[in-house]
């Protein structure tokens, strides 16, 4: 895939200024210019952490690489009162604003959304935090384990200890929900005139995405209601003669075709299991029976067994065979391309398939600062201004890596 191209999103001529770090914001900021929004990347002169990730190619970090994609970086002393000054003219030129400092130190830099709502009637703000502005535990450092473990995804695992899901789930989910309420507010203030702050915590976007399956049991709150046993998703976990492989039958017809894929055609007419109340009550012995059946045959029969009676399945890729697999590969879903500092690199592409305004990968992730010069330009400094700003230290890039 080759880079330099415009934007052709959905989402050409809205520009967002980001002043978020790590993953929640950054990944929500990026989907939004994979969209076709100008994304600013605003940064301290130690950088977003994740600049520092492992691993690292010519001093790209994997993760930094995947996350800010399709976004300039300006590197700004905010402790300065230029800094500061330099900031507030950029957030002038937004539609969007995102960040995700604990509540308050937007405010306190002067760049909180009160600041910019009177001039800015339009403007979107959207400000992501752990647990919110209010509670006891507001104050907090919070990451993506304490999330896991206040909101309940660390206790999935039934009958268990518990553990924490592996991979930084709640930030990833607050991104998804940040993205959409972006657009959500930009779609208003564009029928109404009137933007607004969106405050959105990694808990909230957390116990929604938990509560439909897992929380199932703590919707209905008059006395008697009827409560199931926690949902396990390991039954749909078999192991085979020689690895591993995911079936989920759900519909009747499909529990039908796995009795027929694994040759236990008999517990077609045990009334133990002909309907589904009947295999949830005796869960336990099924899984039994399941587990013997499965691990009669390899994965490459059982796959071949279960696609002819059509049931749901895969084989369980390890990580290295994600790149490998040919569906994967039929959709064109990995895109490459050349970075200047770190060489070919693989990642995913936009999910979202627009027939008109298809997003893209447009510009490589910047390094820090690496657009200082063009963006300030825009907001009418001279080269010589540009030049002193760096000099005493309220501007900073750092040169590519060779």
């Amino acid at each position: 895939m080759d880079l330099g191209g415009a934007s052709t999103g959905p989402l050409q001529g809205v520009r967002i200024i980001d002043f978020t770090a790590v993953y929640s914001g950054p990944i929500a900021a990026s989907i939004l210019g994979d969209q076709g929004a100008e994304v600013i990347k605003i940064e301290s002169h130690s950088g977003d952490l994740m600049r520092r990730g492992i691993p690292r190619h010519n001093d790209v970090g994997s993760a930094f690489l995947v996350m800010n994609r399709n976004k300039k970086s300006v590197c700004i002393d905010l402790r300065t009162d230029e800094g500061k000054a330099i900031a507030r003219k950029l957030v002038a030129t937004a539609d969007v604003v995102m960040e995700n400092f604990r509540p308050g130190v937007m405010d306190r830099l002067g760049l909180g959304y009160d600041e910019f709502k009177s001039a800015q009637p339009k403007l979107v703000y959207v400000s992501i935090s752990g647990v919110g502005p209010v509670g006891p535990y507001a104050k907090r450092r919070v990451y993506d384990a304490v999330i896991q473990a206040i909101s309940g995804f660390a206790s999935l695992k039934p009958n268990a200890e518990p553990a924490l899901v592996n991979s930084l789930v709640c930030d990833k989910v607050t991104s998804l929900t940040a993205s959409q309420a972006v657009t959500a507010a930009l779609f208003s203030a564009e029928r109404t005139g009137q933007g607004q702050h969106v405050e959105l915590s990694m808990l909230d976007a957390s116990l929604f995405f938990l509560w439909p399956d897992v929380m199932a049991n703590f919707t209905f709150m008059e006395e008697g209601a009827e409560t199931v046993p926690y949902m396990d998703m390991s039954l749909f976990m078999r192991k085979t003669k020689d690895g591993w492989i995911a079936s989920m039958p759900v519909q009747q017809a499909e529990v039908e075709g796995a009795f027929r894929a694994l040759g236990i055609e008999n517990l077609l007419t045990d009334e133990r299991f002909t309907t589904f109340e009947a295999r949830a009550r005796n869960r336990g012995l099924l899984r039994e029976l399941l587990d013997e059946a499965y691990v009669q045959y390899t994965t490459e029969e059982i796959c071949a067994r279960l696609e002819a009676n059509d049931v749901p399945y895969s084989k369980v890729n390890d990580r290295e065979e994600v790149v490998e697999d040919p569906q994967i590969q039929a959709m064109q879903a990995l895109w490459t391309y050349e970075h200047p500092q770190a060489g070919l690199v693989r990642m995913p592409r936009p999910p979202a398939r627009f027939s008109r305004t298809p997003s893209n990968i447009h510009a490589h992730t910047p390094s820090l600062g690496e657009h200082n010069q063009s963006v300030l330009a825009e907001l009418g400094l001279d080269v010589s201004e540009i030049d002193k700003l760096h000099e005493s230290g309220v501007l900073f890039s750092a040169p590519l890596a060779s």
